[in-house]
């Protein structure tokens, strides 16, 4: 394996890692899922979905500690 191939890894690993820990993945996931389960609905746009993330987030909150 030379070092282009590393790079490379590397740098998919780090994108990864990155859009993993930013959410940005998140509605990927979403995405397909609702394409498996409701395929004759249209997909709520990334902008839909972080509206509706958050007021799901508002009208269910978790415990926090702090």
């Amino acid at each position: 394996m030379n070092a282009r191939h590393w790079a490379r890894a590397g740098f998919r690993h780090l994108r990864w890692y990155l859009r993993e820990l930013t959410g940005e993945a998140e509605y990927d996931r979403y995405r397909e899922r609702h394409l498996s389960r409701h395929p004759h609905t249209p997909v709520p746009t990334r902008r839909e979905y972080e509206v509706l993330r958050t007021l799901h987030r508002e009208t269910h909150p978790q415990s926090r500690c702090c």
